[in-house]
């Protein structure tokens, strides 16, 4: 198994050798013949080869930055919190039961505060039994890469790397660089195509140069088009291809737009950071540390933070609440008033008589009542 996850990475490394030959044939092509050609047709007007050449060189330079930042640009890892002691593992997997393991799993992330609320689809706390971690909101485990990624957009084959957290920033600035280096060569080398289909008799190897070269920048700017405007959605909610395909679930329920800020400007600070000078830079300024994400779904949750240490709203079978339970919930979703900044909940018990309970939330716990 071993050997055949080595021989995977190893292939893996095709296509990023794939790139790097058309980068460096794109280079020849363009530089040399590109240089000849506009020299001859320009009539000795050098000028314009030197301006062609120093654009040229800005834009690969920055496309093979942020393109190596992606492929070499290390992934933080998973704060040791997350991880479970060979006691707690032997806990778990002493137990057949899964409803049994995940009351342990509860137990652990509560003692442990650790902010996780996101939740698998069958209700239980996110566990990675390859890692022996409890997953952090947003975290997923490559089956590639053979570990969890923080914030795990996708794997890519075209960087033989996970881009996620450490890197979902550069991955974008290099699909923006390679767009822009694309639409360069091919605005640039346009005039000598049509120029080939005019005089089919001159058959110079540098006119069938340019010509490959302008149909591969345009097959190249097309699909790269495709999957820049994709990214610059999803960075605008806040969402990451995996959460696009599949919503993350909360405790009420799967929720698209649970880790949005609330706002586009704010959704791509997240991701870009607030240094306007770092935006465009393959320079990691991405905000938090993977971890800790602002959720909308947070305060959405606090109606449910009332429950008692059991999460009797994840456990399948729950009994129909009584009548006063009833009434109590609905008094909550009345008059339930959160604040964000010092995460106490305040809550009256008749709307009438102007009896309060305060309840004070952290990360990892249910509740606790002041």
């Amino acid at each position: 198994m071993g050997a055949l996850k080595t021989c995977l990475r190893i292939v893996g490394w095709i296509p990023v050798v794939f790139i790097t030959a058309v980068i460096l044939w794109a280079y020849f092509a363009y530089v040399v013949e590109l240089c000849y050609l506009t020299v001859r047709v320009a009539k000795g007007q050098p000028l314009l080869c030197v301006l062609y050449l120093l654009l040229f060189h800005f834009f690969l330079f920055m496309f093979l930055w942020a393109y190596y930042q992606t492929i070499f640009g290390s992934h933080p890892g998973v704060p040791g919190e997350f991880y479970l002691s060979s006691d707690e593992v032997q806990r778990i997997e002493s137990e057949d039961r899964s409803g049994e393991q995940q009351e342990i799993l509860k137990e652990i992330s509560r003692d442990k505060a650790l902010p996780v609320y996101t939740r698998t689809y069958g209700g239980g706390i996110r566990y990675c039994h390859i890692c022996k971690i409890i997953k952090p909101d947003r975290c997923h485990h490559c089956s590639v890469c053979d570990r969890c990624i923080l914030k795990m957009d996708h794997h890519c084959p075209w960087v033989n790397n996970c881009v996620g957290y450490g890197n979902y920033k550069f991955f974008v600035l290099f699909l923006m660089y390679a767009l822009l280096f694309c639409l360069y060569v091919a605005i640039t080398t346009l005039p000598y195509f049509v120029q080939f289909w005019q005089d089919m008799q001159d058959s110079d190897a540098a006119r069938f140069h340019i010509l490959f070269l302008f149909l591969a920048s345009i097959m190249f700017a097309i699909s790269v088009t495709i999957l820049f405007c994709m990214h610059i959605r999803l960075s605008l909610v806040n969402q990451s291809t995996l959460e696009s395909f599949r919503s993350p679930i909360f405790r009420h329920g799967p929720d698209k737009e649970g880790f949005s800020r609330g706002s586009a400007s704010g959704n791509f600070h997240d991701i870009f950071g607030s240094r306007k000078s770092h935006w465009f830079l393959p320079m990691f300024t991405s905000a938090g540390d993977g971890v800790n994400w602002p959720m909308q779904a947070r305060d959405q949750d606090s109606d449910r933070l009332l429950d008692d240490d059991r999460d009797e709203d994840l456990s399948p079978g729950e009994e129909s609440p009584s009548r006063d339970t009833q009434q109590f919930k609905k008094s909550i979703q009345a008059g339930t008033k959160y604040d964000s900044t010092s995460n106490d909940v305040v809550v009256p018990i008749e709307p009438n008589t102007g009896d309060r309970v305060q309840l004070v939330l952290e990360p990892g716990h249910i509740a606790g009542t002041t």
